[in-house]
C-alpha cells in the first residue's frame, strides 16, 4: 500500500491534470495534455511525431482507465492502485520513462535542457511555471542537462519510490503537494 507521502506527491500530479477540479480524470484530460504537448512543439496532426506523442499520453489513459472501477472516470484512488503495483513493474516504469524522455528531448540530442524541462512542466500543468529551482535538483552531475539515465532514475523515484529526499520527487516540477486525508 502506498505511503501518505506517495499519495501526496501523486495527488499533486493528479490535481494538475484535473483542471476542472472534478475529483476524477477522464479521457478528455489526457486529450488536453496531448494538445498542449503538440501545440508547444508545433506538431501537426497526422505527423509521426504527433502520433508518437499522442500514443504516449493516451497510453497513460488506457492504463489508468483499465484500472478504474468504472473505466470512464479515474479517481486518485484508482491511480494509487496502479502506483502500488509499480515497484514490481520497474521494467514498465523505465520504458515509460524512456518514452517520456524521447517526448521531452525536442531536439533529440540525448539530453533534456532547462528549456525542454520547462516545456514538460508547463505542458503537464497547463500554465507558465518557474522551474529554475527544480531543474538543478534533477541535474545530478551539474552539467546543465538531464541525461536519459538521470531522467529514468527520477521517473522511477517518483512513481515507484517513497523517499521524500529523492530528487525524483520533483520530476513533475515544484508544486504544492496536496494534503490527502
Amino acid at each position: 500500500m502506498a505511503s501518505d507521502f506517495q499519495r501526496r506527491k501523486v495527488a499533486g500530479v493528479f490535481d494538475a491534470m484535473d483542471a476542472n477540479e472534478r475529483g476524477f480524470l477522464v479521457a478528455g484530460d489526457f486529450e488536453a495534455l496531448t494538445r498542449r504537448w503538440t501545440v508547444l512543439r508545433s506538431v501537426e496532426p497526422g505527423s509521426s511525431q504527433y502520433t508518437d506523442l499522442e500514443a504516449i499520453m493516451m497510453g497513460w489513459w488506457g492504463s489508468l482507465s483499465s484500472a478504474a472501477e468504472d473505466g470512464e472516470r479515474v479517481t486518485l484512488d484508482d491511480v494509487m492502485r496502479v502506483v502500488d503495483l509499480l515497484p514490481t513493474m520497474l521494467d514498465a516504469v523505465e520504458k515509460t520513462a524512456d518514452a517520456m524522455f524521447d517526448a521531452i528531448d525536442e531536439n533529440a540530442d540525448g539530453s533534456i535542457s532547462r528549456a525542454e524541462y520547462r516545456q514538460l512542466i508547463e505542458a503537464w500543468n497547463g500554465r507558465p511555471t518557474d522551474t529554475d529551482t527544480t531543474f538543478p535538483l534533477l541535474d545530478l552531475d551539474g552539467d546543465g542537462h538531464i541525461s536519459r539515465a538521470e531522467f529514468r532514475r527520477h521517473w522511477t523515484d517518483f512513481w515507484a519510490g517513497d523517499d521524500p529526499d529523492a530528487p525524483g520527487t520533483w520530476v513533475f516540477g515544484h508544486f504544492e503537494q496536496s494534503t490527502v486525508e
